[in-house]
């Protein structure tokens, strides 16, 4: 990993891909395996991925399949905004049953992806704590009936 001049994102070479690539499809791989498949010794990698965590270009983390532990509604919550942008946008981060917060162009100023419990729990979080933000000036949601996709593997080709 190559870190760029200062406010830029570091450039990531071709051996750090790899090591993020291995780590994409099992985050629980043993270094020395990765060290192995790529021809690095296992406190390389270690150090490597160490970088790759500091510099927050990736996070290993445990991704659970919602409906399996317990929320049975999923939505993705398109937010209009009259004011300033950011400070709407770090109100919703903040609360617990957001886990996506988007700045975008087009039809809405944020996206904001949920997942609860059901669909009271929805309205509630819709109604109650999103709508009640100062600035949102409307919102739209789209209910998940099936996710068909859901991957964590762009940045390493």
């Amino acid at each position: 990993m190559i870190m760029s001049p200062k406010n830029r994102a570091p450039e990531i070479d071709d051996v750090s891909k790899s090591i993020i690539e291995q780590l994409q499809s099992d985050g629980r791989k043993p270094y020395a395996s990765i060290g192995k498949s790529i021809g690095l010794s296992e406190a390389t990698v270690r150090q490597r991925v160490q970088k790759l965590l500091d510099s927050k270009v990736m996070q290993v983390v445990a991704v659970t399949d919602p409906l399996q532990v317990g929320f049975k509604r999923a939505a993705m919550i398109g937010v209009k905004v009259e004011g300033d942008i950011e400070k709407v946008s770090e109100a919703l981060a903040k609360l617990d049953e957001v886990n996506y917060v988007v700045i975008c162009a087009g039809g809405f100023d944020i996206l904001v992806e949920v997942v609860c419990e059901d669909d009271e729990k929805l309205l509630s979080i819709l109604n109650r704590r999103i709508r009640a933000i100062e600035g949102v000036a409307g919102s739209e949601a789209f209910v998940y009936l099936k996710i068909k996709k859901q991957t964590y593997t762009w940045g390493t080709k």
